[in-house]
């Protein structure tokens, strides 16, 4: 059976160096990723470090830091390219709901890049999430990293 994917382009007037840093630095993702406010209220990506084999976790920023995603990193190119396993808290032990994220950062010139989203061997619950979710976070971190500021919290309701 063909699992969904989805793909998704976006050009951001920046460096490749500064596209990696905000896809790893736990302290730019959650400026931009799930409902950000100005005490960094999305999303937190964390991982010890970034390399192959290493688990990585995304946590609200509630009182509970409650667990929303897990994975694993497959491939670590600074700055080029990281892939992912990506999979929800209840399904870490079932790997036939894991997905997996591929992002490809190309320079495109001096300071424009190509990033490129591959999310991948999507469950039917999880595609219908990354189907409005990669567009606002994309669009978020386009946003940031060209003007320094967030997209309105409207845009996560």
């Amino acid at each position: 059976m063909n699992k969904p994917r989805f793909v998704y382009v976006t050009y951001i007037a920046t460096t490749p160096e500064k596209v990696w840093q905000a896809l790893v630095d736990s302290d730019v993702t959650c400026l931009y990723w799930g409902g950000p406010t100005a005490d960094c209220g999305g999303l937190q990506h964390v991982s010890e470090e970034v390399k192959p084999g290493s688990r990585w976790e995304s946590r609200h920023k509630d009182a509970a830091r409650t667990l929303a995603t897990v994975g694993n990193v497959l491939e670590a190119t600074p700055p080029r390219r990281l892939v992912m396993t990506w999979a929800r808290p209840d399904d870490v032990d079932a790997t036939e709901k894991h997905s997996r994220v591929t992002f490809d950062i190309e320079p495109q010139g001096d300071r424009l890049v190509r990033l490129t989203i591959v999310h991948e061997d999507l469950d039917p619950d999880m595609a219908e999430s990354v189907r409005g979710g990669w567009p606002r976070v994309l669009s978020n971190l386009k946003t940031l990293l060209e003007t320094g500021a967030v997209l309105p919290t409207s845009l996560w309701k």
